[in-house]
């Protein structure tokens, strides 16, 4: 995928790729999806070291005090079980998102497979330049052009042809610098911190700008969150019943961007409760954060920051994608926990 290098400064023109993160929220319904009591990758052993991909820091012993204080009957700081509601962005928090997010190379990849059934392609923009493998002159496409891909990947087709897609393309594409599956391409600590979560009476819940279908296709499996604790972008559908069976086709039409402010108010939509745990990597997940630290009681925001340039990447302020300048910013005013990849990760991805 050589056309990754398009990632310059061209896509900072319109940083609203949000809108393809968002639209890229265009997705599906649960497929397949398997117990994470049984085959989960998210499955861990909760022991002395209930976070043994973390190093010793005052991170990981900050999550610990909070989570021991949040469920110890008779501490000041209790939550009651029904309250422990935790919430995590998806793309640079739970799995990586460079060089792009993982969905739009889905979109990519779905164009050049379907390419053979649509000549037109080869003479339209921007597919003529996806074929090509010229992604440098689809950026230069802005918005219209993104669109269009994921309208053209993503709509048209019902909840199950959809998945059965997806589903397809994560048995087979590998990611371009670590060759490996993009459901590997996730944050063992991280996996370590949902499940320590959970063995203590929390939620969690994906709150994501991505295609809220797209990752419920996986979510189960790989984070051991369930179809219906995972929240994100999408696009409209419709109910038909087509020879006596019920469908439901997705259209090309936006429904909901669950990105930036979009976040709490998904969060409402949805959970109608206030987290009590936060966590993000760009400033698109800050309002989510804000939103969760202003609440009544004790509260934890979390941050990743991507410090590993040899074991994943390193970017933060002037990335185009997860950008983050807001949040280190203002981060210590909110008292949000910064996790430094570099040096609070023993390891980064599972079976590394």
């Amino acid at each position: 995928m050589t056309g990754f290098s398009f990632f310059s400064k061209e896509i900072m023109k319109f940083r609203s790729i949000l809108i393809l993160k968002v639209l890229v929220g265009l997705l599906l319904f649960e497929v397949g999806c398997t117990s994470p009591q049984s085959n989960s990758i998210a499955e861990v052993v909760v022991a002395s070291d209930p976070l043994p991909s973390w190093n010793e820091s005052s991170t990981k012993q900050q999550i610990i005090d909070f989570v021991t204080s949040t469920t110890t009957t008779g501490s000041p700081d209790f939550v009651p079980e029904a309250d422990r509601i935790a919430v995590f962005d998806n793309d640079g928090t739970l799995w990586a998102e460079q060089p792009m997010y993982f969905q739009l190379i889905y979109a990519v990849d779905f164009i050049k497979k379907e390419a053979s059934k649509h000549p037109d392609w080869q003479t339209q923009e921007p597919f003529k330049s996806v074929l090509s493998g010229d992604l440098s002159a689809v950026m230069k496409g802005g918005e219209k052009a993104l669109l269009e891909m994921l309208m053209v990947s993503h709509a048209g087709m019902t909840t199950e042809e959809f998945g059965k897609s997806v589903n397809s393309w994560l048995q087979t594409a590998t990611h371009p610098k670590t060759g490996k599956a993009y459901s590997q391409m996730i944050y063992q600590p991280m996996l370590e911190l949902l499940e320590y979560l959970r063995a203590n009476g929390y939620k969690t819940f994906i709150v994501s700008g991505g295609g809220i279908d797209f990752l419920r296709v996986f979510a189960e499996k790989v984070y051991g969150i369930p179809p219906y604790q995972v929240i994100g972008s999408s696009i409209k559908a419709k109910y038909d019943v087509v020879e006596g069976q019920p469908i439901i086709t997705k259209l090309p039409e936006i429904n909901f961007i669950d990105d930036k402010e979009g976040k709490p108010i998904a969060i409402h939509l949805h959970i109608g409760k206030r987290p009590v745990f936060a966590a993000g990597n760009s400033d698109g997940d800050y309002a989510m954060l804000e939103y969760t630290s202003k609440g009544d009681g004790p509260r934890f925001g979390m941050i990743i920051h991507h410090t590993d340039s040899l074991r994943e990447y390193a970017y933060d302020r002037d990335s185009p994608i997860g950008r983050l300048e807001k949040g280190l910013d203002n981060a210590p005013m909110f008292n949000w926990s910064i996790v430094d990849m570099k040096t609070d990760w023993k390891v980064i991805f599972p079976f590394d």
